[in-house]
């Protein structure tokens, strides 16, 4: 028998409190436990520090198999366990592409190996993400990787057809599918934002009619079907207006944004530093603003990463050939801290709702994203709120290094992490 005890940690924010560990669960919570219940426990000073339930990511590109070079599972659930996440989902553009209950096992069954957080594939919806045929949904759900999350991300599932009967596909098991909202005509050479900046450097423009229009499409087909939606990495207030719309309609539709929707603009790109491309683009500070509010009140579900590591050939050129992504991981946390937490939009209790609770309950992620009370798992995240200091790429754990904040000063830091007790993240160094 293993036992850890937290002690002083201040619980969502709240009051402080010691949490016992007892294996893989909480088996007390209060204010200065016994030492005959925490006898021979391992003990954690926390005193000022946040806990969190491990954080959940619902899209997470891990790109294993194929694309070792950019990350591999190992690397990716390391640097997951580093952002402070116990369970994160993996999209499905792999090569070969998770379109088969063969590889999702597969990518699972790493995940299991691995053990830095849980794995959960996400399937794709059609096969090889072209758009034409559905994919083997059923089949997929029922293997071992019990797969409830389907999306093409990376494409869209333009064919409105094909996007309804996906939806009533995954609706017979209680599924989801999470749609990258952008329609493929109308961002054809699209480099950036359209918009003044986009005119000035004379790039392609990607208006946000293209990701409206989808989600518009999409909010009504769901309704029709009676099945869920979700939305992912939403980037513009006119998708704040449609996703509230269709809540208010009653409507089974999420959404997620990811942290760099919340911190940055479209102005990035004036640099011409291939780090800010990025899919879907930095839009203007209005629409960051409009982001940061439907968070706040619940419009937007979710904060989702979006993690899309790179090797640094794909990067280090010119930005039209470069490729569109940032790794994300191990900065989420802090980005949120800087952009809801330390502006008052949202508390540190509001932030596990976002970054933990809902992630979990979106994509049936047993064991995660539940409350830290006794007889729960200890699936916990331990943040120091009071750090400051400048994000180094060079001490990453994902394999990749393309992120946005290299040299910017970030609010907050990872300390500890556990997955059902077990330490993964210990005084901020992979256990």
């Amino acid at each position: 028998m293993s036992k850890i005890l937290i002690r002083g940690a201040k619980v969502l924010g709240g009051e402080a409190q010691d949490v016992l560990i007892t294996d893989e669960t909480i088996t007390a919570v209060g204010s200065d436990l016994t030492v005959s219940s925490a006898e021979g426990a391992q003990v954690i000073e926390a005193d000022g520090k946040i806990l969190l339930p491990g954080l959940v990511d619902l899209h997470t590109h891990l790109r294993e198999p194929g694309r070792e070079d950019s990350e591999t599972v190992l690397t990716g659930t390391r640097a997951a366990a580093s952002g402070g996440y116990t369970a994160v989902f993996a999209m499905a553009n792999t090569f070969p592409v998770a379109d088969t209950a063969g590889v999702v096992e597969q990518v699972y069954r790493l995940g299991q190996e691995h053990g830095y957080c849980d794995v959960q594939p996400i399937g794709a919806v059609t096969v090889g993400l072209e758009g034409k045929k559905l994919a083997e949904l059923g089949a997929m759900h029922e293997s071992a990787a019990g797969v409830t999350v389907f999306s093409d991300d990376g494409k869209c599932v333009d064919d409105a057809v094909i996007m309804r009967r996906a939806l009533e596909y995954v609706k017979a098991f209680g599924g989801v599918v999470a749609q990258h909202a952008q329609e493929p005509r109308l961002t054809e050479g699209a480099q950036m934002n359209e918009g003044v900046v986009s005119a000035e450097l004379g790039l392609g423009g990607w208006p946000a009619v293209a990701e409206e229009s989808i989600i518009a499409r999409d909010v009504l087909l769901a309704e029709h079907v009676g099945s869920r939606v979700h939305i992912c990495h939403l980037s513009t207030a006119g998708s704040v207006g449609i996703v509230r719309w269709a809540k208010s309609r009653g409507i089974d539709v999420t959404a997620e944004v990811t942290p760099h929707h919340l911190l940055l603009t479209d102005e990035m790109v004036r640099t011409y530093n291939p780090v800010y491309k990025v899919n879907p683009p930095l839009r203007t500070e209005r629409d960051v603003l409009a982001l940061r509010e439907a968070l706040a009140d619940g419009t937007i579900d979710i904060v989702a990463t979006d993690h899309a590591p790179h090797p640094h050939e794909d990067k280090d050129c010119e930005w039209a050939a470069a490729a569109m992504g940032m790794v994300g991981l191990e900065t989420a946390l802090s980005v949120v801290q800087q952009t809801m937490v330390e502006t008052g939009l949202l508390t540190w209790a509001d932030v596990a709702d976002r970054m933990s609770f809902k992630p979990a309950q979106i994509g049936q992620a047993k064991g995660h994203g539940r409350p830290i009370s006794v007889g729960e798992p200890a699936n916990l995240t331990l943040v120091d709120s009071a750090y400051r200091g400048e994000v180094d790429p060079a001490g990453f754990a994902s394999r990749s290094r393309n992120t946005p904040y290299e040299g910017r000063e970030l609010p907050g830091r990872i300390t500890h992490t556990f997955l059902r007790g077990r330490a993964t993240l210990v005084d901020g160094k992979l256990a």
